[in-house]
């Protein structure tokens, strides 16, 4: 099982109580995964952020599955926007799908991804002992 380091008592908290730090047990089997953007399974992308987010939860769901783990296995996530507004919705979005599972994230604002319409793109790394 993870261990999700909060250290609030002895550094500067971060926002909705996320952790500074995952510990991965010894034996854990990693899996890294790129970068995740909003497309739906018909390869359109949504206009609204919000959506693309759960798309991008939807599509890490699917990675995790095909490796026999979920949400509560993801050790960090890379958050990649091009707006910091949209940085709300990942925040609202990662409450429904990790729920009070809340590893590391790095919050990243970039310039335009190459494919257009696209807003936001997700990577994560996740550990699961068998």
């Amino acid at each position: 099982m993870l261990k999700v380091h909060n250290l609030a008592d002895k550094i500067c908290a971060h926002r909705d109580n996320g952790g500074h730090a995952t510990e991965v047990p010894a034996g854990a089997r990693l899996l890294f995964c790129n970068g995740q953007v909003g497309a739906r399974p018909d390869a359109s992308v949504p206009e609204d952020a919000g959506e693309q987010i759960e798309a991008i939860f939807d599509r890490i769901g699917v990675i995790l599955e095909a490796a026999n783990m979920g949400f509560q296995d993801i050790a960090k996530f890379t958050v990649y926007v091009t707006d910091k507004a949209i940085f709300e919705e990942f925040y609202r979005l990662r409450g429904r799908y990790m729920g009070d599972h809340n590893p590391p994230v790095v919050l990243l604002v970039v310039g335009p991804f190459p494919r257009p319409g696209v807003e936001v793109e997700i990577e994560v790394v996740a550990a699961k002992v068998d």
